[in-house]
């Protein structure tokens, strides 16, 4: 387990034992004495708050016994454990890429598009592909040609076209056509309405312009 991730670990604990407990505070009985210098190095860095004197004393009290150690996490530290969860998972290099996904490359104004896709989809009734939310979260730019990468499904990768067919509807279709010749992909709207949207093979844009 990497450094962050037991950092993770002891912020989660103090946050379970602190929302138990009525006092939000995680006592000295409740961490083993590794996880006790965790927190001890996690206040150097202001995620966690140790008691002090007067608030031990408190505290023993409410338990009926002493009190020795009594830590909760700040605000930063709430807040890093909230980021913790949601945190982007780490790009895979090509060699480590799954064999059903493919390397997309984005220019900026593709990018920012199928961010408004994603940022939709509870209000969308045609809502982005499993996962795909994920990739724009882990994407990284290669700033030396400009381009967001990101790791996509055959099923994410139609629903890309979805997004940026979005964007060509309501003012500009460079970004769908340059997806469709780059990567053969371009959303067609379902002509049965019991066929759901799809997505066509081929190389050219939808109404010809770049």
């Amino acid at each position: 387990m990497r450094n962050w991730e037991r950092a993770l670990a002891v912020l989660e604990a103090l946050c379970e034992r602190g929302q138990a407990a009525g006092h939000g505070r995680t006592l000295d009985t409740e961490l083993l004495p590794p996880h006790q210098q965790q927190v001890n190095a996690l206040e150097n860095q202001g995620l966690v708050e140790l008691a002090e004197r007067e608030d031990r004393a408190e505290l023993s009290v409410l338990e009926g016994r002493p009190v020795r150690w009594a830590a909760r996490l700040t605000p930063y530290g709430h807040d890093t454990f909230a980021y913790g969860c949601s945190r982007p998972r780490a790009e895979p290099p090509p060699c480590e890429a799954a064999s059903d996904r493919q390397l997309v490359e984005l220019i900026p104004s593709q990018m920012a598009a199928l961010r408004v896709f994603v940022g939709l989809a509870d209000q969308l009734r045609v809502p982005p592909a499993d996962g795909l939310a994920e990739q724009v979260r882990a994407a990284s730019c290669d700033h030396g040609i400009k381009r967001w990468r990101l790791y996509l499904t055959q099923k994410q990768m139609e629903s890309v076209a979805y997004g940026l067919w979005l964007h060509r509807m309501t003012g500009s279709a460079a970004e769908a056509n340059r997806f469709a010749r780059e990567y053969g992909v371009a959303h067609s709207p379902a002509r049965d309405s019991g066929e759901g949207p799809r997505a066509v093979r081929g190389g050219a844009g939808v109404d010809g312009r770049g």
